[in-house]
């Protein structure tokens, strides 16, 4: 199952290291989940681990993120975002067609960016380029699963939301005659 990552904006209160103050801050974080609300949860779950009892956050806007993939690295402290064309050969017009991608990389510069594109890409079949990596602004990301054993409860509480998400395939045979009739009138 592919994810979906939203990225949240947040207003909170933050330590500014070099004053020394609290400075009220709004930072963009990414948060992979099923719905909008889902994300809106996600994120004041996650982020009240970073804040005391009586301080509150504002979650400012929640947006569906462009990025196909998400790659964390070890050792790295921030993230960049890096447009990868496919490129695909299209028999019918004897073109070179260029299918653009944005992974999220972590790394610590942007020539360590590009290091570890070519790493997350290099069992890649099709050639491919990376014609831009620039760092952004996301502060952390939050994936559902970390892949550690103790994140069962998480996954249980995941498929659960998922089958309370109705899906009915069923077709109503009177409603698509409705239908079928009524594009017959038009």
């Amino acid at each position: 199952m592919s994810a979906t990552w939203y990225e949240c904006k947040v207003k909170y209160r933050k330590l500014d290291e070099t004053s020394g103050t609290q400075k009220v801050k709004t930072e963009p974080f990414l948060v992979d989940a099923i719905s909008y609300t889902e994300a809106e949860s996600r994120i004041t779950e996650e982020m009240s681990v970073y804040l005391s009892d009586t301080e509150e956050i504002k979650i400012t806007n929640i947006k569906v993120a462009n990025y196909a993939e998400i790659h964390p690295f070890e050792n790295s402290d921030r993230w960049f975002k890096s447009r990868v064309s496919l490129i695909a050969f299209d028999e019918e017009s004897g073109k070179e067609r260029k299918t653009n991608m944005y992974l999220l990389v972590q790394a610590n510069d942007v020539k360590e960016a590009y290091d570890n594109t070519v790493s997350v890409m290099k069992d890649t079949m099709g050639e491919y380029t990376i014609p831009a990596i620039s760092e952004s602004p996301i502060m952390d990301v939050f994936p559902y699963f970390s892949g550690e054993e103790d994140d069962m409860a998480r996954l249980e509480k995941f498929n659960a939301l998922k089958d309370s998400v109705p899906v009915n395939l069923e077709m109503k045979e009177e409603l698509e005659m409705a239908d079928v009739l009524s594009s017959e009138e038009k």
